[in-house]
């Protein structure tokens, strides 16, 4: 029997530190749907059984491969070479609709309160989302489905 899945995930979605569980389920979520990988770093807002997470998450858990780590360092140290990461964050000045992503890239975001910290998001190619009607940042989930979705299609030409 032939397999119809790709040999490897279509991207890789990393949350830094994430705080909110709901927001965490609901990345899960569109992982699941586009095939991509879940990375989580630790420390975390919440535990990986909290009501909130699994309410958010439904049932489709069992269709993300979920990787989690005790640090940056522990990911940073998996990272297959050369792998691709872009920090998305609202210091950046390039549009993620010009990365130009590939297959197996990894898109990080950071912790809902406060973001990536500077020696991350200074050490990695920075993206960012147009948030052409100014005020606060976007929602967790809402950025991570918005670049994941993106990425997917500059990918498979959705």
């Amino acid at each position: 029997m032939t397999s119809s899945l790709p040999a490897s995930p279509l991207l890789h979605v990393v949350l830094f530190e994430p705080e909110k569980a709901g927001n965490v389920g609901n990345v899960a979520r569109t992982c699941a749907v586009l095939g991509a990988e879940l990375h989580l770093i630790r420390p975390f807002g919440f535990h990986l059984q909290d009501r909130e997470f699994r309410r958010a998450v439904m049932d489709y858990l069992q269709g993300v491969q979920l990787h989690e780590y005790a640090n940056w360092t522990s990911f940073q140290d998996s990272l297959p070479a050369p792998a691709r990461v872009f920090a998305f964050s609202t210091h950046a000045s390039e549009l993620h609709t010009r990365a130009g992503f590939q297959r197996g890239d990894y898109l990080l975001f950071g912790p809902e309160s406060r973001g990536l910290p500077v020696w991350l998001r200074d050490a990695l190619p920075k993206l960012k989302l147009p948030q052409p009607g100014g005020g606060r940042s976007l929602n967790l989930a809402v950025a991570a489905g918005v670049a994941a979705f993106e990425a997917g299609r500059q990918i498979e030409g959705w």
